[in-house]
């Protein structure tokens, strides 16, 4: 059996306001923007190195009170998404001049080298490079 997780949805204020965001700020690739109704749109992005059928981030703009308050707080406050990258020191100095906001100075942890961030909306992020011997085979 083969499965993969293919998207995660994030509610999202504005369509624009995320895309500009996510590619502009965090350097993500727009991987499909289609119109599916007037106020509906169907917006992937990924991380730029992501490989074709990796995990995408499906752009989901809120609808209603209930969603629009969950803006920023799908995972109760905690860190809800990991970005994990090769070269720690090289993305968070990036970051960081594109201005993404650090909750934390990195630390070394058992499992690698992370700093949260988080994004325009609220969400909470790791940037996280795991060390070697916690690496995916």
């Amino acid at each position: 059996m083969n499965q993969r997780i293919g998207y995660v949805s994030l509610l999202v204020r504005d369509y624009d306001e995320a895309i500009a965001y996510y590619t502009a700020t965090l350097g993500f690739r727009l991987v499909e923007d289609t119109l599916l109704a007037p106020s509906k749109r169907w917006v992937l992005v990924t991380p730029p190195s992501a490989t074709h059928g990796g995990t995408c981030l499906l752009l989901a703009k809120a609808k209603n009170a209930l969603e629009l308050a969950a803006v920023g707080h799908q995972s109760g406050g905690r860190v809800f998404l990991f970005l994990h990258t090769d070269d720690f020191h090289r993305d968070y100095a990036a970051f960081r001049a594109r201005g993404v906001e650090f909750l934390e100075t990195p630390r070394s942890e058992p499992y690698g080298t992370v700093a949260v961030f988080q994004d325009c909306f609220g969400n909470r992020w790791d940037l996280l490079q795991l060390n070697v011997a916690n690496s995916a085979p």
